[in-house]
């Protein structure tokens, strides 16, 4: 194939695959890994078959569909009421400004970071991570453990107990002021404990190890908010779509600087999620203005989406993150070529995605008012069912039912859902510091 076939190719692939993830990403509850679960099961098959994509292909492709969804997903996340793990900051000043008639504003504003991140990003992939960060790995890989285990403390440090204003009684307000707090605590522990059992004892069938996560997120974090749709949604008041948006260059920049530093340690750390970054980042901009806020969390997470892509191929890292583990199995990387091709899919997906979501924003928002949310959420909830069915079998849905149990407990009780985290970030911490296999002794797994 010539470079110029090849040039073409590359191409197509990466505007095919953006605009496949635009038409799925916008479903609410919908993750693209899951997607691509399917899709490398597909490959697989393909290659046993004796039908071979070319690598390049696919690395391009799955980079487009990353970026996108990251960038799309904002959609369902602030217009639907249903964000995935990585989205969850974005709801509540999103829901501020849609109940506003703003929503519009929120979904560009979460966007507008997506596209600052990438143009940020795009510079450092080509000349300061590979100059630099394998040298910055050496030092920072022994002490990836109590990094861990710090995130784990702040965020149970920050969820400080709330309420305990009304009621006669001192212990009325210790027990209200508690609720929350106690549901956070809770839904920590048990989502950990769940953890244990899932890397100890899955229920999952062999030959879908790799998608062994994929329905406890769903019940963690994707079924809970349909759920409440289901039961209780309400449509929002009409939207207003003003000619544009008032954001100036030092509120562009705080978001999108303290949104890279968030989302850059969630795809650097292992177990620290898109969810976690954008946790972090909203402390790193400890901005009162809601502007920052949300572009914040969409460079955050566009960050830890095309960031841990870029580790995966930076010469002398190559750290397999996030969804990078869904490519590795289909060739190494050929450093430095990949990391031009990575970035260069970067901009261009993200460009693409940035007009979509503008395109799609614009024909959605005007018909929220008519929108039956209950159906679109049955239908969204169905969906799940049914992947998670098809991708792991009864055992997925098992574990799908246990996890939207728990996810339900910061839900009904106003904590934050982030806690569902320790799913992966507990049993992770405890391995990495070499006591995980006693403490599945202690549960009885071992």
């Amino acid at each position: 194939m010539t470079s110029g076939i090849l040039f073409l190719a590359i191409l197509g692939v990466i505007l095919a695959a953006t605009t496949f993830s635009a038409m799925v990403s916008w479903v609410p509850g919908f993750h693209i890994y899951n997607l691509m679960g399917f899709l490398v099961l597909t490959l697989l098959r393909l290659e046993t078959a004796g039908i071979v994509v070319a690598p390049e292909f696919i690395l391009c492709g799955a980079v487009a569909m990353i970026v996108a969804f990251a960038v799309i997903n904002s959609l369902p996340a602030i217009l639907l009421s249903a964000p995935d793990e990585s989205a969850v900051f974005t709801v509540l000043p999103g829901q501020q400004y849609l109940m506003g008639g703003r929503g519009w504003e929120a979904v560009m504003l979460t966007a507008t970071g997506s596209l600052g991140a990438v143009a940020l990003l795009a510079p450092a992939a080509l000349w300061v991570l590979p100059a630099h960060l394998p040298r910055w790995h050496r030092i920072l890989q022994p002490h990836a453990h109590w990094v861990l285990w710090v995130v784990m403390v702040f965020m149970l440090m920050s969820e400080w107990p709330r309420g305990g204003t009304r009621g006669p009684g001192g212990w009325r307000r210790l027990r209200e002021g508690w609720n929350s707090t106690g549901a956070g605590l809770l839904s920590f522990g048990l989502a950990g404990i769940f953890g244990f059992i899932l890397l100890y004892r899955a229920p999952v069938a062999a030959e879908r190890a790799f998608q062994n996560l994929m329905p406890a997120f769903v019940g963690l974090f994707a079924a809970p908010g349909l759920l409440v749709n289901i039961l209780a949604a309400r449509p929002p008041p009409r939207q207003n779509i003003p000619l544009h948006l008032n954001v100036t260059k030092a509120i562009l920049l705080k978001g999108v600087l303290s949104g890279g530093l968030g989302g850059g340690l969630a795809a650097y750390f292992p177990g620290i999620t898109g969810g976690v970054g954008g946790f972090l980042a909203g402390h790193a901009g400890a901005q009162r203005d809601e502007r920052v806020f949300l572009i914040s969390q969409g460079a955050s997470k566009t960050v830890y989406y095309a960031g841990a892509l870029l580790l995966f191929v930076v010469p002398g890292v190559n750290l397999t993150r996030s969804g990078a583990w869904l490519i590795r199995g289909f060739g190494d990387p050929l450093p430095p070529n990949d990391v031009a091709l990575v970035t260069a899919t970067m901009l261009l997906s993200v460009t693409l995605a940035f007009v979509l979501t503008d395109g799609l924003a614009r024909l959605i928002v005007p018909r929220l008012h008519r929108l039956d949310y209950r159906r679109l959420s049955l239908a969204a909830l169905a969906l799940m069912i049914l992947m998670v069915a098809a991708m792991t079998g009864g055992g997925g849905l098992l574990v799908m039912i246990t996890g939207t149990g728990i996810g339900l407990i910061p839900v009904l009780h106003g904590a934050r859902r982030m806690n569902c985290l320790a799913v992966l970030l507990l049993p992770l911490a405890c391995n990495m510091s070499g006591f995980g296999p006693r403490i599945a002794a202690l549960l009885g797994l071992v």
